[in-house]
């Protein structure tokens, strides 16, 4: 045979040659030695051909073996096929997915919702919904924050009788129980998907609650079928907020913080700015507030937008209480974070600290150093802490070359940034949160880099350099595009090592 046979079944399975095939396989030898069946293939042979000798004769062989269509492997021309460019895009729904598995996946919304609520601390979490929805979450808030596996997150389990003639009934007798056993300031319902697919109305239940207990009950809804990944769940939470916001509220010198999901404000080089300007921070929310708080949100002078999740709630207290915000992302573009910054201290009617010009002017020195450096780089994007689009139409303007972008996000708000992209490339691009596919494409492209969440080992196989950023979540201002000018040298480095040890 030409190779020992045991180590040639752990390479099938490896392989995702299925148990049913390796036995039918085995069967066949059996038979073909007792000349009952025709010859199996020499297993030494196809060894040969798994090498990458023949890869078209190993397909050959791989089907007659009864393998799976994905242990064929992925051809990186086929994937290519896949994608779409990126002046093609004119809508969400335009960006392919690559394979209907995917891995590692994207969250689900009720994860967002958890990740909000936590921020709010005197907020109890109702889970309705399937027990596995009531495992996961409880999995997730067994810690101090939400006061250990007695704290904050509790659940209502639906069986089939709710299931088939509603929940409503057992919801009513549930929350009695609950507002004896805990007394909460506020009560955030969570329903999951088999709610949403039964219909029962959680948003009626809650408003009755409110009523009947006289404190705050908010419907969140976290179906995952009808969206794409966690973030409905943050941004829907936040939002529902608006309901406890008070509008008779006398007005402070204060801004609150709206959409930070990670870090603390108070670290941040804008808080420092506005510190220096005596500007308070009041509401922080999902990063950590309390009832009150958000009672007196409508106080404040300006929000501070630091994410997209935030800004269906900053145009709802923009229009009800005449706040103004400025939508602060975690942007790199030095441009863009001053204009963020003049616009800020304009609304809060105070001088702009000479300290943001002087970091503004360290920046753009910074960028010329790292321009010629960077020249000409490709990379693929992946998942960062940034706005996808301004990110990337920033590294093109430093002379990078973007050749492949995934994202599960496209919208109005992009469309300067991705017209900026395309004058200097027209990259391919691909929804995120599926990095197998693209695997086999990087030995087609060869792009000098990655830039999100994937393995170091195999991205350096490929001749490849990974630019870990996370820890950019925890930063505000111009501190971001000091870490990213600042991180990218090394980088390529790396990049241009790897590729020499890779052959390219």
């Amino acid at each position: 045979m030409g190779i020992n046979e045991d180590a040639m079944w752990a390479m099938a399975r490896k392989m995702g040659m299925p148990e049913s095939a390796i036995e039918a396989v085995k069967a066949k030898k059996a038979a073909a030695k007792e000349g009952k069946s025709s010859p199996m293939p020499d297993l030494g042979k196809i060894m040969e051909m798994m090498k990458g000798k023949n890869k078209d004769e190993m397909m050959n062989m791989a089907k007659k073996m009864g393998m799976p269509p994905l242990a064929k492997g992925m051809d990186g021309n086929e994937v290519i096929r896949r994608l779409k460019k990126l002046n093609t895009i004119t809508e969400l729904k335009d960006i392919p997915v690559l394979s209907h598995a995917l891995f590692p996946g994207t969250h689900c919304p009720l994860m967002g919702a958890e990740m909000a609520i936590a921020g709010i601390n005197d907020c109890l979490m109702v889970i309705v919904g399937t027990d596995e929805c009531s495992y996961y979450t409880k999995g997730m808030t067994i810690n101090e924050r939400w006061g250990g596996l007695k704290g904050r997150c509790v659940s209502i389990i639906l069986d089939g009788h709710d299931v088939t003639f509603g929940s409503t009934q057992m919801m009513v007798e549930a929350f009695k129980e609950i507002m004896a056993e805990y007394q909460p300031k506020c009560v955030a319902l969570v329903t999951t998907c088999i709610i949403e697919v039964i219909g029962d109305d959680y948003d009626a239940i809650a408003a009755q609650l409110t009523k009947e207990y006289g404190i705050p009950v908010m419907a969140i809804h976290t179906e995952h079928f009808k969206c794409e990944d966690h973030f409905p769940g943050l941004e829907r939470t936040i939002s529902a907020c608006y309901e406890l916001m008070e509008a008779e509220v006398e007005k402070q010198n204060t801004v609150n913080v709206l959409g930070q999901r990670m870090g603390d404000f108070c670290s941040t080089e804008l808080y420092a700015m506005l510190t220096k300007a005596d500007v308070k921070v009041a509401m922080q929310l999902p990063s950590g507030t309390s009832v009150e708080e958000i009672r007196q949100a409508a106080a404040a002078k300006v929000n501070i937008v630091v994410h997209d999740i935030a800004l269906p709630l900053a145009k709802q207290m923009q229009e009800s209480f005449g706040i103004p915000y400025v939508y602060f992302n975690r942007f790199v573009n030095p441009e863009h974070i001053l204009t963020n910054y003049k616009e800020l201290f304009a609304y809060l009617g105070a001088d702009l600290p000479q300290e943001v010009m002087d970091k503004y002017a360290a920046c753009k020195a910074l960028e010329e150093q790292v321009k010629p450096v960077v020249k000409d780089i490709t990379y693929v994007y992946g998942n960062t802490p940034f706005d996808c689009f301004e990110y990337n139409s920033y590294l093109c303007q430093l002379g990078m070359k973007a050749v492949l972008i995934q994202s599960n996000r496209f919208a109005e708000v992009n469309q300067a940034d991705v017209q900026n992209i395309l004058k200097y490339a027209n990259p391919y691009i691909c929804r995120a949160a599926n990095i197998p596919p693209l695997r086999s494409v990087y030995d087609v492209i060869h792009p000098h880099m990655y830039m999100g969440h994937e393995f170091d080992d195999i991205l350096r196989k490929k001749g490849m350099a990974n630019l870990h950023t996370d820890r950019a979540g925890t930063m505000m201002g111009f501190e971001v595009n000091q870490f990213l000018l600042e991180l990218l040298p090394g980088t390529v480095a790396k990049a241009k090592e790897y590729r020499k040890e890779a052959g390219l």
